[in-house]
């Protein structure tokens, strides 16, 4: 797996109303640089009322502006950045420093074997997906074919996925067994089934588990199995379907998916 990277963020308060990040640090660099509040606006992609929006905020945050502006309209006249401005740059530049120096430090710790545990867990706090179902597997194995690859995938004890996918998505994304990835699903594509009604299907992920909620919606109705080892799977289906089905919690359920429907993502 990559090395994780840590990047500090950090933002100036007043009372949980007026904040500086970086965002407004590049604001006031710009004006700065551009001698400007709509040119230094426009070299950030802001708009005219947004980029004075900003030197308000800035302005009524701080005993003394930071930017004064000379008259002129939307298309003259100029702004200066003053000697306030500039100690705020810098300050918040000094903080910028000495944080990344902790950050360097508690990375450099994160990456040794005793802290391992950790670095994945700042790993899976990183992770945004909109794929309802995410879910961390170890490779067993890969079977190679003539364009696509079947990656066999152990989730918990007793619990196996399976994924197609192309060779050269094996081969991008360094695939190996043994390595970790994050096995994506998104609801839509789990069809529910009651366990004992499972036949013979095409779909080649099979997750038993009880049913440990179930919200209905005006069309849609959501699912979510308990198929153990602390692994659930959620499976959204149409409100006339779950009525047909007639699951209620604690219900045994299947959830089936194909092998093409499951996407690998690695960290």
């Amino acid at each position: 797996m990559p090395r994780i990277t840590l990047i500090p963020q950090f933002t100036i308060e007043d009372g949980g109303i007026s904040r500086v990040g970086a965002d407004r640090i590049t604001l006031l660099e710009a004006i700065r640089d551009q001698r400007s509040i709509s040119a230094a606006g426009r070299s950030l992609g802001l708009s005219y009322k947004a980029a004075w929006d900003g030197v308000n905020a800035l302005n009524n945050l701080f005993p003394a502006p930071l930017v004064v502006a000379r008259p002129g309209g939307r298309h003259g006249g100029g702004a200066i950045l003053t000697a306030e401005g500039a100690d705020i740059i810098a300050a918040f530049h000094l903080i910028e420093r000495e944080l990344a120096d902790v950050m360097a430090d508690l990375q450099g710790r994160l990456g040794d074997k005793a802290t391992h545990h950790v670095s994945r867990i700042l790993r899976s706090l990183a992770m945004k997906t909109s794929a309802r179902n995410a879910l961390r597997c170890v490779i067993d194995k890969i079977d190679v074919g003539a364009v696509n690859a079947d990656v066999h995938l152990h989730l918990t004890d007793g619990v196996k996925l399976s994924a197609i996918i192309t060779n050269h998505s094996v081969q991008d994304m360094g695939l190996v067994p043994g390595g970790e990835v994050l096995a994506l699903i998104k609801s839509t594509f789990v069809l529910l089934a009651p366990a004992e009604d499972v036949g013979r299907i095409s779909a080649r992920n099979k997750l038993f588990g009880n049913v440990i909620t179930r919200d209905d919606g005006a069309v849609s109705s959501e699912f979510v199995l308990d198929i153990g080892g602390g692994k659930t799977v959620s499976a959204i289906v149409t409100k006339e379907s779950a009525e047909t089905l007639g699951l209620s919690v604690g219900d045994r359920a299947c959830a089936l998916v194909k092998a093409a429907h499951v996407i690998l993502a690695i960290e």
